[in-house]
């Protein structure tokens, strides 16, 4: 079977031929975009460690603490909030962040983690945005690995990308975030911490990330 990116390049080929091929597309470019250039564009993170390099134990899902961290925006690009959240339990935190300036969102997140740091928390997986391209410093408060996925591979982080799905049925796209309180951001995180989920045998994110240390002390 045939790539989808196969055929765009046969599409865009006879279009070059004068075929007619590209009518079909739902967006009818004459060229394809290609997104790896884009990517250079933006800009790289420095430093970044690539997710090839995280530990075969964070795959597996046998142990809470791997996390997974992104950046929901709100309207007009203001105000954003932070969701980080534990790929075994689907255990969220959600933090208010009034700036997308990297630093400020890395001591955000580092206060998040840093009450787990006590062998509760192991790794951290993070988009590519360069809102988080002062990962060093989470890395050097809470002694851990921070890993960033592919670019353009959001199954990567495919539990944050689930519970972000979630959080905009409380935040949905368009809203305003410039009245946002943290507590209303509490309030949605333990809804969802609290909400039982069929992947987890109906049990809460908040039983199956604690509970975990009673079973494992």
């Amino acid at each position: 079977m045939a790539s989808h990116e196969t055929i765009y390049q046969y599409i865009y080929r006879n279009k070059k031929e004068g075929g007619y091929l590209y009518e079909h597309l739902r967006a009818k470019r004459k060229y394809r975009r290609n997104r790896s250039h884009t990517y250079k564009r933006r800009g790289q993170i420095p430093n970044r460690t690539s997710i090839s390099e995280r530990p075969d134990i964070v795959n597996q899902q046998v142990r809470v603490g791997d996390f997974e961290g992104d950046l929901i925006i709100g309207k007009a690009h203001k105000g954003a909030v932070i969701s980080l959240v534990d790929r075994k339990s689907l255990y969220t935190l959600l933090r208010l962040t009034p700036s997308k300036e990297a630093p400020r969102v890395s001591e955000k997140i580092s206060r998040a983690l840093q009450p787990l740091n006590n062998g509760r928390f192991h790794t951290l997986t993070l988009d590519n945005g360069l809102v988080f391209a002062d990962h060093e410093n989470i890395s050097d408060k809470l002694g851990k690995m921070v890993y960033f996925a592919d670019p353009y591979s959001p199954w990567q982080r495919g539990c944050n990308e689930n519970i972000n799905g979630l959080v905009r049925q409380y935040l949905p796209k368009g809203m305003d975030f410039s009245n946002l309180t943290p507590q209303k951001i509490y309030f949605i995180q333990e809804k969802l911490n609290h909400r039982p989920r069929k992947k987890l045998g109906y049990r809460t994110p908040y039983e199956v990330f604690y509970g975990f240390f009673a079973l494992n002390p």
